[in-house]
């Protein structure tokens, strides 16, 4: 049985990518994370707390609803967007486009009542692009790149995101702190300069 609310995995910092083959790596975008759970009980959005989202963002919870399958748990960040196609997180933090926040999915912790979290990363994440390459706008697969790690994340940071999050192949998913999961995060990305801020507050 799987519970109906599970603690995401938390990457872990770091000061570089890792280097060599055995990771695969995924741009990190500045959103709210969020758990999708559909099961007999209907559709939920979870935060990280727990807290039932799906009133403030029917995007999510519509494209969710109309996947062909009866219960699953997907992993991701909300996201709100410029029009330059950029994550813009005040849009989230005050509200003001609630009604166009996506989902960027990055894993799959149970899919039909099966328990994933001991399969290997690489299969929950076969079996996500599967399961959501036909899904309505509000639900997207976050693609991951297998090139090297220093190469993505200076891409990343030349287009201004959030930074990347490097993930171990062959890694069973753990709730918590993971250092299969690992952090790094551009020093120039709002979400960098608002978090310093914030300490400082």
């Amino acid at each position: 049985m799987v519970p109906r609310f599970i603690p995401p995995c938390l990457p872990s910092p770091a000061d570089r990518p890792p280097s060599g083959p055995g990771w695969v790596h995924e741009i990190k975008h500045d959103g709210f994370r969020m758990m999708v759970r559909r099961d007999v009980a209907g559709i939920r959005l979870l935060t990280r707390n727990g807290h039932d989202w799906a009133d403030r963002y029917p995007l999510i919870a519509e494209a969710a609803g109309a996947l062909r399958v009866r219960s699953f748990l997907i992993d991701g960040e909300a996201v709100a967007y410029d029009g330059d196609g950029m994550p813009v997180f005040d849009r989230l933090r005050y509200r003001r486009q609630d009604g166009a926040v996506f989902l960027f999915a990055f894993d799959l912790l149970e899919l039909e009542g099966r328990d994933l979290r001991r399969e290997p990363l690489e299969v929950r994440k076969r079996r996500l692009a599967k399961l959501v390459g036909t899904a309505h706008v509000g639900l997207q697969l976050n693609e991951h790149v297998e090139e090297a790690g220093d190469v993505v994340f200076r891409h990343a940071c030349k287009l201004g995101f959030e930074g990347i999050v490097s993930k171990r192949l062959g890694s069973p998913y753990i709730s918590g702190r993971s250092r299969t999961w690992l952090k790094m995060k551009n020093p120039d990305a709002p979400a960098v300069k608002r978090e310093a801020e914030e300490d400082w507050s």
